[in-house]
């Protein structure tokens, strides 16, 4: 009787390559390896896909995703401004869901009787695999082995070299644990779990340190159409092309680290190192030209959704009835989120210098002027104010009326 199959979401690195033997030692299936690539800046995926035979699947695919994780998940994210806390770019969060997506589509294809992924169980990303599974294929069960197994990262290298199962981890004095897509690149494990220890150099790989940034500011502009980056310095790009000319450039001058105590969705705190050059630098631009093009009204509410609709992503509810209707409100709400950003990037800093929109700006300098030529009638103003402060005028009379003082 032939083994039940399960399509493993392969990384490549130690967790996913010892969990491929561990699968068929302990559970009895067979393992297909899927690797997707999301823009990780992995340059030899055949040696990915081979790794993952090597280490004992009975396939191993690797699919480019990489227009399609830029088009399909970073844009709704940069439309949504998505800064979970106030902070983090949701770069782990964004690439989950495209990896079940295509984990479900593999497993329905190869008949996998379920998917595997190689989250522990202190992380969010057990949850946004499992839940997304559970949203698009309802049918499959969804294995957990390094999380079932609790082994430690430098108990899991050994285990592995016992094995001669082939993993990247060369040294244990070195043990960060990362994950990286064309939104940015997280770290952690190692001295990076001590929150008073400052992150060492060599925990960075996409930024530059401020102290030897360039001493000269460099300047780019970026082109929007609907809340879509499409341009950069007057040259229309792919965007996954954009997206990894503009982190690079953003990160020679050190733009994009973020240290962080971070609220996991499993309940406890942990450090968080993130370097998102791109990410930051676009947000920064995309939150700058809509409050040139969003109407008061728009944009105010829009900035109470952006809080909810990133807590949202990084809870794994990618695939849920609130964010999918969410998007629907921030694409129609970015319709008119067109024109052009000039960002001065500087010794750590991406600071927008400049904004216009020919036919979407609101900006209309003969109302905003203090010089000849302004049109703005401010015989009205006084009734203005006298309306928009009787409430409280009414309110403060009576109060004094109480014998209340203010």
């Amino acid at each position: 009787m032939a083994r039940p199959t399960v399509v493993l979401a392969y990384s490549g690195g130690l967790d996913t390559s010892v969990a491929i033997r561990w699968l068929q030692e302990n559970r009895d299936v067979d393992v297909i390896a899927l690797a997707v690539d999301v823009g990780q800046g992995v340059d030899d995926l055949d040696a990915i896909r081979q790794r993952g035979l090597d280490c004992g699947a009975v396939e191993s695919h690797v699919v480019d995703a990489r227009e399609e994780f830029a088009r399909e998940f970073v844009v709704p994210a940069l439309r949504a401004n998505a800064l979970y806390m106030g902070k983090y770019p949701l770069v782990s969060a964004l690439s989950r869901p495209l990896i079940v997506k295509h984990l479900v589509r593999v497993a329905r294809e190869r008949g996998a009787s379920g998917v595997a992924h190689g989250c522990t169980g202190k992380g969010n990303d057990q949850v946004r695999f499992e839940v997304g599974t559970m949203t698009l294929g309802p049918e499959l069960e969804t294995l957990a082995p390094i999380r079932d197994w609790g082994l430690t990262r430098d108990a899991a290298i050994d285990w592995a070299r016992e094995r001669d199962i082939p993993i990247p981890i060369k040294a244990k004095s070195s043990p960060y644990s990362i994950d990286e897509n064309a939104w940015g690149r997280t770290a952690e494990c190692g001295i990076l779990e001590d929150p008073w220890a400052a992150p060492p150099e060599d925990v960075y790989e996409r930024t530059v340190a401020v102290a030897d940034a360039p001493d000269a500011p460099e300047e780019l502009v970026l082109r929007f159409v609907a809340g879509v980056p499409v341009a950069l310095d007057g040259t229309e790009l792919p965007l996954h092309d954009l997206l990894r000319e503009v982190d690079a450039r953003a990160g020679r001058h050190g733009v994009g680290r973020i240290d962080m105590i971070e609220d996991r969705l499993v309940g406890i705190k942990s450090r968080e190192i993130y370097e998102v050059p791109g990410a930051i630098t676009l947000i920064t631009a995309h939150r700058d030209l809509e409050d040139l093009t969003l109407e008061k009204e728009l944009a105010e509410f829009k900035r109470t959704v952006e809080a909810r609709y990133a807590q949202l992503v990084y809870n794994g509810q990618w695939w849920g009835p609130l964010k999918r209707a969410l998007d629907a409100f921030v694409a129609d709400a970015s319709r008119a989120v067109n024109g052009e950003v000039r960002v001065r990037l500087f010794k750590g800093h991406a600071t927008v210098v400049g904004r216009r929109s020919e036919d979407s700006a609101l900006y209309d300098l003969s109302l905003a002027t203090y010089d000849t030529g302004d049109l703005f009638d401010q015989s009205l103003a006084e009734g203005f104010v006298q309306l928009y402060g009787l409430p409280l005028r009414t309110w403060a009379a009576t109060a004094q009326k109480r014998g209340e003082g203010l």
